[in-house]
């Protein structure tokens, strides 16, 4: 019996992190579905002409345009689309060797 009492003890404490960490994730209010639903359509998705073999892409492509925008890692592609490089090397000649 103590063996029991024992094992549901262990249980109970293992698994007691486990359902606080689950419950930590707290659901999307409205309010934050419909601005990140603004956002998209913003970006240029618009659900009305949406068909099913286009979906997948064109949400997609509008997802990445916000993320583009909200990007504040400092990474990521430049802002004017430019690049630069520097000045070519000049070619280097082979040493001749003494023997041949």
């Amino acid at each position: 019996m103590k063996s029991l009492i024992k094992a549901v003890a262990l249980v109970v404490v293992i698994a007691a992190p486990v359902a606080s960490f689950a419950q930590s994730e707290q659901p999307l209010t409205r309010a934050e579905v419909r601005a990140q639903l603004v956002q998209i359509e913003q970006a240029g998705y618009n659900p009305a002409v949406a068909t099913d073999s286009t979906y997948p892409a064109d949400i997609q492509a509008a997802e990445a345009r916000v993320a583009v925008q909200h990007d504040t890692t400092g990474y990521g592609s430049s802002a004017n689309g430019s690049s630069q490089t520097g000045a070519t090397a000049p070619a280097v000649q082979p040493a001749p060797m003494d023997g041949q």
